[in-house]
């Protein structure tokens, strides 16, 4: 069995060959040449935690996979609060080929993710970017978003102003982009024409008042207690998901950025314009004009995995495809 580590695979795996194959991942996914079951947990109460389980098979890249994550949203910087191992198996006869660090995949392909839907989405003139948070997902979502827009400037919004400014620096230095701490997530909100919400927040990290005609957002943090973007926010945008059913399934599925302002009556319950797989087949419009919002909202879906699992495998053998 290949076993690849974390290092391994952020060494094998290009960003520019990820998007482009969660793009067909998603076309798949939207067409329904897939199977993707709703992901199941097995909840931790004491610790708000959780264990979840994502199978998936993808035929065009001939990978099933299966992801077991650990949510742990207590954990400190130390110790990440999503932990993962992917598993791919041989799609004929079920023999297990692959051992992944799933949390290595699982933050270059939510970023990757997200990049697709700012190639999808964003103006094509987007120059600045607000990165809210300072993790894992904040790091991969800046090198990401850099492949798709020329940026000239990035914002980084902490509640730690320390760590902002160290990621500010690293991103700086690695991209060569002018990147400075912003003061709040407001600060970094305004004027920003794309804006990377990838934070733990239970309380909305963008506002509606903050943000500019045009803007793109994607939100991809995830707390059981609380949610990361206004309502008002999505009431105002165009919303894109990577799946309708997943976004609006309970937990330990959906999102509560969009479940809860259809609860409380902000949206009505078909607010969601379109998944990303229906934009990459020219199936649904994306944004129409320079001044509309677009909002892009992530669960993360385990078809997702099992494509940047397969082509995490096929890069580490020299190229080679999975066995079929």
């Amino acid at each position: 069995m290949l076993v690849l580590s974390r290092a391994e695979i952020e060494a094998a795996l290009d960003l520019d060959q990820l998007i482009d194959a969660l793009a067909a991942a998603h076309a798949d996914l939207s067409a329904g040449r897939v199977s993707m079951p709703p992901r199941i947990a097995a909840e931790v109460a004491e610790l708000d935690a959780a264990l979840l389980a994502m199978p998936a098979y993808l035929p065009s890249a001939g990978a099933l996979t299966t992801k077991l994550v650990t949510l742990f949203p207590r954990n400190d910087g130390a110790v990440p609060t999503h932990q993962a191992v992917i598993v791919v198996f041989d799609s004929q006869t079920g023999t297990p080929q692959a051992l992944l660090d799933g949390t290595a995949i699982t933050a270059l392909r939510t970023a990757a993710a997200s990049a697709l839907s700012v190639r999808l989405l964003a103006r094509q003139d987007a120059a600045v970017l607000a990165l809210l948070g300072t993790g894992v997902q904040a790091r991969s979502h800046a090198r990401a978003i850099a492949r798709v827009r020329r940026l000239a400037s990035i914002r980084v919004a902490s509640r730690d102003r320390a760590r902002a400014e160290a990621l500010a620096r690293e991103l700086a230095a690695e991209l060569g982009v002018a990147a400075e701490a912003a003061a709040s997530y407001e600060d970094a909100v305004r004027g920003a024409d794309v804006v990377a919400a990838t934070t733990h927040s239970s309380e909305p990290v963008v506002r509606r008042e903050w943000i500019d005609p045009g803007t793109h957002v994607t939100s991809v943090g995830f707390n059981t207690r609380g949610r990361e973007i206004a309502p008002e926010v999505v009431r105002d945008s165009l919303v894109v998901v990577e799946s309708r059913e997943a976004a609006l399934a309970p937990f330990p599925a959906g999102s509560n950025d969009l479940l809860w302002a259809i609860r409380d009556g902000v949206v009505p319950p078909d607010h969601v314009h379109t998944e990303l797989g229906e934009l990459v087949d020219g199936k649904r419009p994306g944004r129409t004009d320079g001044a509309q919002l677009t909002l892009y909202k992530s669960v993360g879906v385990a078809i997702q995995d099992a494509a940047a699992a397969a082509l995490a495998v096929r890069l580490a053998r020299g190229g080679q495809t999975l066995e079929l």
